[in-house]
């Protein structure tokens, strides 16, 4: 039904007869002239209809927007005066020598340009929002970015296995989503949070070289970059270092920017410590394009009468940091009490600042409520500790370490993009040297920073037992432009030491066996040293296209409420379907209020 797609045609194609077939993006009649800018997944051409052809002219003044057509007609060059430099077909158009409708179309519910519409229209007519040119690009990204990954990794000898959808429930950190057994009453399957234990389990049985691009469940709270299903690029490798797994990955990333995107990135790309990262920018994903950093001063105001900052000072598990803002001292009053509010958000209970008129002036140069409080050699310290120069302004945080991070780390972040400070361009980094634990005071006990299968470093293996909280793990993260794309580490392969992890975790033995016994049990027939990671490919594509959200990167995403506006789903059952699976659910009646009663 087609010679050529939309976009195809240029001016090598000039006096050809071609054939299209696509969607009327907009129709123009110019008295006399009918124009159709005719739309496929390439592109848009526009076709010409005169009088000279009735029948077929009398067809074109009846098609209207998102019509379905097919056209046909001899290319020609386009008038002088009317090129459209902005098209890839912008110097030539068709001279329309036949027009059929092969399916008419209602009025949208919204305009494909008008870039208003609300998310929760777009979703519900997602087949509707997906004809945007904006959308099929992100599409086509993604399926270049799958098919790029593919190509590198099956010429490095990596195998595609595909591994169970339906799984065990493990506790891996989020809720599962369970699904019940119909031929085993009262028992249920899982899907999985990711392939993890398989992916091990195949580097047990010689595979080697893995990877999957597999479709993962976490019923958890939803965000900007959080689905209740995603997509992974799941991998895993035997008898390979760290630094090797992290070599051989960014050189896959850095393939996949320079087919995908024409970007060149960094080789090799720099190297953080997690707590280089954590001390200069409050977070493990740091965005190094914001020159801001953090700057500890919690040794200056120990002895201050400024309890909000000597309280933090003192206390082992307190921080107190300055960041300084170039230019910063042009922000109003309003400002700064609107980033106030915002690091209230993360937990902090103020936002203290200095603005700096003259740093030749000392003290009296300054302005700040907080200022009669901080003796003049402090003053002078942080003044030198943090560059300051006329015109800046430094703003405090002060609190519990966790709290500071998170409040000032995304202080930094968000003072980057909102006083233009952040770099063009594409700053990768791999975060290595993570904690292999972190202690949770709710629940009083040790837990994984990653999951509880990944190995200590060699020489913290005797801390396991003695000092769990110094015990530095073998694992690693991507991280580009702020946004961690990857994340894994070498596992623990010896089942004494899992044995012992598990027990580090509060997981005893009975509990390990009836979870993890399978694990347990493959581990004391001939376990490689392994380790593997995980990109999450919406993320990355997010990314890539520069997309605001994984749902405009996923083709029928779900809402943040975990629900499906297209579909309808989830949706009720029959009481039939329950009994068959063995399940006794009251379904709430037709106008019941909820909770109140059953």
């Amino acid at each position: 039904m087609r010679s050529h797609y939309c976009g195809e045609v240029n001016t090598a194609h000039i006096d050809q007869t071609v054939e299209f077939s696509g969607w009327v993006n907009r129709r123009r009649d110019h008295g006399g002239v009918i124009f159709i800018d005719l739309r496929d997944r390439s592109g848009l051409v526009q076709v010409v209809y005169d009088p000279d052809l009735p029948e077929v002219f009398a067809t074109a003044e009846h098609v209207r927007n998102e019509f379905v057509v097919r056209v046909k007609g001899r290319v020609r060059a386009r008038p002088e005066g009317t090129l459209n430099k902005e098209l890839p077909t912008g110097e030539v158009e068709v001279l329309g020598q036949e027009l059929e409708i092969l399916n008419r179309a209602e009025t949208p519910p919204f305009q494909l340009d008008d870039e208003d519409t609300s998310e929760e229209l777009r979703l519900r007519y997602r087949y509707v929002d997906l004809r945007r040119p904006v959308m099929q690009e992100r599409i086509v990204l993604r399926a270049l970015v799958t098919r790029t990954l593919r190509r590198y990794l099956d010429d490095r000898g990596f195998l595609d296995i595909e591994t169970p959808m339906l799984t065990k429930a493990t506790p891996e950190g989020a809720r599962d989503y369970l699904v019940p057994s119909r031929v085993h009453a009262g028992r249920f399957f899982a899907l999985p949070q990711s392939p993890q234990l398989f992916k091990q389990l195949l580097m047990m049985s010689g595979m080697d070289r893995y990877y999957q691009i597999v479709r993962c469940f976490r019923d958890e709270d939803l965000r900007a970059d959080r689905q209740p299903e995603f997509t992974q690029l799941d991998l895993e490798m035997s008898f390979m270092s760290e630094d090797e797994i992290m070599r051989l990955m960014e050189g896959m990333i850095r393939d996949l920017y320079d087919n995908a995107l024409g970007v060149q990135l960094p080789d090799p790309f720099p190297r953080l410590s997690y707590a280089e990262a954590m001390q200069r920018f409050g977070t493990d994903r740091p965005d190094l394009r914001c020159p801001l950093e953090l700057i500890d001063i919690a040794d200056l105001m120990v002895d201050v009468e400024f309890k909000v900052f000597a309280g933090p000072a003192k206390d082992p598990k307190g921080r107190v940091v300055a960041l300084r803002v170039p230019a910063g001292g042009e922000l109003s009053r309003k400002d700064i009490d609107d980033y106030t509010k915002f690091v209230g958000i993360y937990g902090a209970k103020g936002l203290a600042y200095v603005k700096v008129n003259d740093v030749a002036q000392g003290r009296d140069g300054l302005q700040s409520p907080i200022l009669k409080f901080l003796p003049d050699d402090a003053v002078s310290e942080i003044l030198a500790r943090t560059g300051a120069a006329n015109g800046d302004l430094i703003f405090f945080g002060a609190d519990k370490a966790r709290v500071v991070n998170e409040a000032i780390g995304a202080l930094r972040e968000k003072l980057g993009r909102d006083l233009g400070l952040v770099e063009e361009g594409w700053q990768p980094l791999w975060v290595v040297d993570f904690p292999m634990f972190e202690w949770d005071e709710g629940e009083g006990r040790w837990q994984a920073l990653h999951h509880p299968f990944t190995a200590p470093k060699a020489e913290h293996v005797d801390r396991l037992g003695s000092a769990p909280g110094d015990t530095l793990s073998r694992a690693y993260d991507m991280v580009i432009n702020g946004t961690e794309v990857g994340g894994g580490s070498i596992r623990i392969h010896r089942e004494e030491i899992q044995e012992q992890v598990f027990r580090l975790l509060g997981i005893e033995a009975q509990e390990a066996q009836e979870k993890f016994g399978f694990l347990l049990t493959a581990l004391k027939y001939g376990c490689p040293p392994h380790g593997g990671l995980a990109f999450g490919l919406d993320r990355l594509v997010m990314l890539m296209s520069g997309a605001q959200s994984i749902r405009d990167v996923m083709a029928f995403p779900k809402t943040q409420s975990a629900s499906c506006l297209l579909t309808q789903a989830p949706s009720e059952v029959t009481q039939g379907q329950l009994r068959e699976l063995h399940l006794r659910v009251r379904l709430p009646q037709p106008g019941a209020v909820e909770g109140s009663g059953g």
